[in-house]
């Protein structure tokens, strides 16, 4: 298996699409973070696991000319992706670096601070990819990470035992690769233990309705999601049509609402 169909919902042009989707929504947190952690012009930042570069250019408009902002990702056509971006915006202060964080080691950097989202779930061993990314930052570098806490916590109302089944194997997907949906229970103590100072956790948890803007992130999540797992033989197709039919239905039911998977937020700095 090839790296590029190595991750859980590929790197195609639909897959990039769903990912600016999931940035815009989640923009509003993740900048609310970085101004808390202290993220400001002159500094090196890292984007580790940065994907197609979403919040890789945000950080560098952050940072500014003065500063310096490093895109670390294993999927060449993602950083691709980064490189013509920062490129049609004037962003000369962008790097990227193709590394696999389950094998490679991330070079010192001396970064002041490292930006993540949703990696530690899906990599074997996530504590010694922790480890890695620790020697990346300088001392007093801050690291902000956003990870799942209760993925189970996605629920619909009303009830459908169907999505609760795709849950589950979402779950089950993640696990079968050696990742832990819920990595983010684990990660405070790793960072004490690893001599970081936690400065700030705090949960991040919306509920959703149907037409409103934050639905349209895990209805994409869905759709590729199903697609790629019939694909990969963990549903059938008449699994995967039984889930999407579920879903379409809800989201025409009167008074119905989802809940998002919990994530946890920690703002930590490197002693």
């Amino acid at each position: 298996m090839s790296i590029e169909k190595d991750y859980v919902l590929g790197t195609h042009d639909d897959e990039i699409a769903r990912l600016g989707l999931q940035h815009f929504v989640w923009r509003p947190w993740a900048t609310d973070a970085w101004r808390r952690a202290g993220f400001t012009i002159g500094q090196t930042l890292i984007d580790l696991g940065c994907g197609p570069g979403y919040a890789t250019l945000e950080l560098a408009e952050i940072v500014g000319s003065e500063g310096r902002v490093v895109g670390i990702d294993r999927s060449r056509r993602f950083l691709d992706t980064v490189e013509s971006r920062a490129l049609a915006r004037g962003l000369s202060h962008v790097e990227t670096l193709e590394l696999d964080l389950a094998t490679a080691e991330v070079p010192a950097i001396e970064a002041d601070g490292l930006w993540s989202r949703w990696v530690y779930a899906f990599v074997p061993e996530p504590r010694r990819v922790l480890e890695r990314a620790v020697r990346a930052l300088r001392r007093g570098g801050v690291m902000v990470l956003h990870e799942y806490c209760d993925y189970r916590a996605w629920r619909l109302s009303p009830r459908s035992a169907e999505f609760e089944a795709f849950v589950t194997e979402v779950m089950a997907t993640w696990r079968s690769t050696g990742g832990e949906p819920d990595v983010g229970l684990d990660l405070p103590r790793w960072l004490g233990e690893l001599g970081f100072d936690v400065r700030s956790l705090r949960t991040l948890q919306e509920a959703g309705r149907p037409g409103e803007h934050i639905w349209h992130w895990p209805g994409a999540f869905v759709v590729s999601g199903v697609g790629r797992m019939v694909e990969q033989g963990r549903l059938n197709e008449a699994q995967g049509r039984a889930i999407t039919s579920a879903y379409e239905k809800f989201e025409s039911t009167p008074h119905a609402f989802q809940i998002m998977p919990t994530v946890i937020e920690i703002i930590a700095a490197k002693k």
